[in-house]
């Protein structure tokens, strides 16, 4: 099983964390199964910015970029060049450093 390490985030992972995860699943699911409660404000159906995620190790083991997720990260606030939405970026066999953006575009955050 491939394992994720996530980067320290002040709200959502303060400590950082390493999740042992099933291929074929998204980071986002992975992070929400690990209880990383990173926003999804589209419900993971690649409509919003909000999950949007910096891979720092094994970005090219990740599965293509779609023209519509391509499209949305150009709204996403910090974007680099191996930046993906953590819906639509799925996990293969190699391990990743993942960074979660201190900041999202979701300016209508509930149970805030």
């Amino acid at each position: 099983m491939p394992v994720i390490k996530i980067l320290p985030h002040a709200e959502l992972c303060p400590d950082g964390a390493e999740l042992q995860v099933a291929s074929g699943s998204t980071i986002c699911e992975a992070l929400l199964e690990n209880h990383i409660h990173i926003e999804h404000a589209c419900d993971m159906s690649c409509a919003c910015t909000t999950c949007h995620v910096v891979v720092r190790e094994g970005f090219n083991s990740l599965n293509e970029l779609e023209e519509t997720e391509e499209d949305l990260l150009d709204r996403a606030w910090g974007l680099e060049p191996n930046s993906r939405l953590s819906c639509q970026a799925i996990v293969a066999q190699q391990n990743l450093v993942v960074e979660i953006p201190k900041y999202t575009i979701n300016h209508a955050k509930e149970n805030h």
